[in-house]
């Protein structure tokens, strides 16, 4: 039953690993993409940061979702995206059903990994 454990624990490790560096490039690429951009042509680039969407975040992060191949690398995931209007913030949440490698007496039905990155769409200002 030890190794069994040991197992099942470096299985949820290892996909929290992927799902936490899916989750930052998902958040890096909502707030990269998610800047409206309207606020420079209108007037100019701004001090600090770029006014960052709820829309245009979510489809980019569902884009950069599809486009690395994360849906088939993790059957059944889902994700949740929010946008902190105060800060231009964009926060992805990632799930994914865990495949144990080996299960015991006690071991969850459907174990669950959760992952979370989070990403600010600044300017530059050299």
């Amino acid at each position: 039953m030890a190794v069994a454990v040991v197992v099942d624990a470096t299985a949820a490790y290892l996909q929290r690993s992927g799902l936490s560096t899916l989750a930052d490039g998902a958040a890096l690429h909502g707030a990269d993409l998610g800047a409206t951009g309207a606020d420079v042509y209108e007037g100019g680039v701004p001090e600090g940061r770029l006014e960052v969407t709820a829309a245009q975040a979510s489809a980019a992060v569902r884009d950069y979702l599809t486009q690395v191949g994360a849906y088939r690398r993790y059957p059944g995931l889902r994700h949740t995206i929010a946008v902190d209007p105060a800060e231009d913030r964009v926060t992805v949440r990632l799930s994914a059903p865990l495949e144990l490698p080996l299960t015991f007496p006690g071991s969850p039905d459907r174990p669950t990994v959760s992952a979370s990155g989070s990403a600010v769409s600044g300017v530059d200002g050299r």
